[in-house]
């Protein structure tokens, strides 16, 4: 999952939206450097990291990489599973438009961005005036992200590669990501994750 995901799971488990949102810039035990509401995000975060990556879904759409990306398969996928919760959006959330979710998120992040990690501000300061989160739904938004992300990080050269693999294999992805973002959100309203 990515931003837009952790985001929309940790509302319906009425968990923290800033913990969930930066937990990938947290290392180690959160414990004591944030309050105790924020840590529970970003263990849900992660939680929800360690159970989309056991799924046999997402174990599946891994093996619809070529082997030259797919070691970067489960990141791809990761940004991939945003663009169908952006493209689907109005289906899976039929009473709150992407937009309104958005700057109710914004909302809650952005008064406490001074007490996050340096790289979680840094990405702030894109993520919303470049609107990422409505553009996820974009394919080609998709395919520039992956290559940014390569460029940024050598070691993940092969990302920028791997938009070949959505684009041969796109009706595919999304079969899986309709067998298994339903069951997360039932388990995120649950309080199951």
């Amino acid at each position: 999952m990515n931003f837009l995901a952790h985001l929309h799971l940790a509302a319906l488990a009425d968990s923290s939206l800033l913990g969930n949102l930066m937990a990938d810039f947290v290392r180690g035990n959160p414990q004591n450097g944030y309050p105790n509401e924020i840590v529970a995000g970003i263990r849900l975060h992660r939680r929800v990291d360690v159970l989309t990556d056991s799924l046999p879904e997402v174990k599946q759409a891994r093996q619809y990489f070529s082997e030259a990306h797919r070691r970067v398969a489960p990141i791809t996928l990761d940004v991939l599973w945003d663009h169908y919760l952006a493209r689907h959006w109005q289906h899976l959330v039929p009473d709150t438009p992407l937009q309104t979710f958005i700057d109710g998120a914004q909302s809650q992040i952005e008064p406490y961005l001074a007490l996050t990690p340096d790289g979680f501000q840094h990405l702030n300061r894109y993520l919303w005036p470049e609107r990422w989160l409505t553009r996820y739904a974009e394919l080609p938004f998709i395919a520039d992200v992956l290559r940014r992300m390569s460029v940024r990080r050598p070691k993940l050269v092969a990302l920028a590669g791997s938009f070949q693999d959505i684009e041969q294999h796109y009706h595919q992805f999304e079969t899986l990501f309709w067998q298994f973002y339903p069951r997360m959100m039932q388990l995120a309203k649950a309080h199951q994750l």
